[in-house]
C-alpha cells in the first residue's frame, strides 16, 4: 500500500509539473501572439497616419475639384489593399496561434494519457485479485476520453480551416470589388 501511495504522489507531482509547463506554454503561445498583433496595428497606425498626411496635403492641393475627386479615387485603391493586406496579416497570426496551441494541446495530452496508463499499469501490478475487470474499465475510459479528444480536435481542426478559408473567401470578395470602382474611376 505504501509503494501506491508513493506511486500516486509522485504521478501527482509530475501531473502538477506538466500542467504547469502546458499552461506556460498556452501562455506564451497568447503573449507571442499578442505581441504580434500589437506591433502590426502600431506599424499599421504609423504607415496611416503618414499616409493621410501625404494625402491630406495632396488633396488641400488640388487646384480644381475634378483634381481633387481623381486624386480621392486614386487613393481608395492603395488604401483598400493596405486593408486587405492588414486583415491578411491579421488572420495569418491567428491561424498560426491556434496551431501552435493545438499542437501543444495535442502533445500535452497524448503525454498525460501515456503517464496515466503506466500509472495505471504500475499500480495493477500491487492489485488484489479479482480487480482485472475494474482496471481494465479504468482502462477503457481513459482510452475513450482520448477518442473523444481526437475528434474534438479533428473537429476544432475543421473548423479553424473553414474559418480561414471563409475569412480567405471575403477578404478576396473585397478585393474584386475595391478594383471595379477604382478601374471605373481612372477611367
Amino acid at each position: 500500500m505504501f509503494a501506491t501511495q508513493e506511486q500516486f504522489t509522485a504521478a501527482a507531482k509530475t501531473n502538477f509539473e506538466t500542467q504547469f509547463a502546458a499552461f506556460s506554454a498556452f501562455a506564451n503561445h497568447a503573449f507571442e501572439s499578442a505581441t504580434k498583433i500589437a506591433d502590426l496595428n502600431l506599424n499599421a497606425a504609423k504607415a496611416s497616419f503618414e499616409e493621410s498626411s501625404a494625402a491630406t496635403k495632396q488633396l488641400l492641393a488640388a487646384k480644381d475639384p475634378q483634381e481633387f475627386f481623381a486624386l480621392t479615387a486614386a487613393q481608395a485603391q492603395p488604401s483598400a489593399e493596405k486593408a486587405l493586406a492588414y486583415g491578411r496579416s491579421l488572420v495569418g497570426i491567428a491561424s498560426s496561434t491556434q496551431a501552435e496551441i493545438t499542437k501543444a494541446t495535442e502533445a500535452h495530452i497524448t503525454e498525460q494519457s501515456r503517464k496515466v496508463l503506466a500509472l495505471i499499469d504500475d499500480v495493477s501490478k500491487n492489485a488484489p485479485a479479482g480487480s482485472e475487470q475494474a482496471i481494465a474499465l479504468v482502462k477503457s475510459a481513459i482510452g475513450n476520453a482520448s477518442a473523444g479528444y481526437e475528434q474534438f480536435t479533428k473537429a476544432a481542426k475543421q473548423a479553424a480551416e473553414v474559418l480561414q478559408s471563409n475569412v480567405s473567401n471575403a477578404v478576396d470578395q473585397f478585393a474584386k470589388s475595391t478594383t471595379k470602382p477604382a478601374a471605373r474611376a481612372k477611367k
